[in-house]
C-alpha cells in the first residue's frame, strides 16, 4: 500500500479512536443511559485508554507520511489532512449516535472554507 494511503487510513483510524475518548463518554456514560453518576475518574481512565490506541494509529501516521521521515507530506499538510479527517469522523460519529444533531447552512460554509484551506495549503 503506498504511503499516501497508508497515511489517510491511519489517520482515519486515529481520529475514531480520539473521537470516541473525547466524546463517547456523552453518549454511552450520558444520563439517557443511566450513567451519569458514573464517577468522572471512571470516564477519564476509559478515554485514556481509548486515547492509547489513538496514538497506535496517529504515530506511525505522522512517521510514514511526514517527508521529515521519507514521506510524502509535510508538516503542514499532515496537519490540515487530519484535521479535515477529525471534522468528517466528528460529524460522522455525531450525526450517528446524537441524533439531535443536525447540520445547518454555517456548518456546510465553514466545511466549505477548511476545504479551501487544504486547497492552499497543498497548492504551496
Amino acid at each position: 500500500m503506498n504511503k499516501y494511503l497508508m497515511t489517510i487510513g491511519l489517520l482515519i483510524l486515529s481520529n475514531a479512536f480520539m473521537t470516541f475518548a473525547w466524546y463517547g463518554h456523552l453518549k454511552f456514560f450520558g444520563k439517557e443511559n443511566g450513567h451519569s453518576a458514573t464517577p468522572l475518574w471512571t470516564i477519564i481512565l476509559i478515554s485514556w485508554g481509548l486515547a492509547f490506541f489513538e496514538y497506535c494509529f496517529q504515530v506511525p501516521a505522522n512517521r510514514i507520511g511526514s517527508s521529515e521521515t521519507g514521506g510524502p507530506f509535510s508538516l503542514v499538510q499532515l496537519k490540515i489532512i487530519q484535521e479535515v479527517i477529525t471534522l468528517i469522523v466528528f460529524v460522522i460519529f455525531s450525526l450517528t449516535f446524537f441524533k439531535g444533531t443536525s447540520l445547518n447552512t454555517n456548518h456546510l460554509i465553514g466545511f466549505a472554507l477548511l476545504v479551501g484551506a487544504v486547497y492552499f495549503i497543498f497548492k504551496a
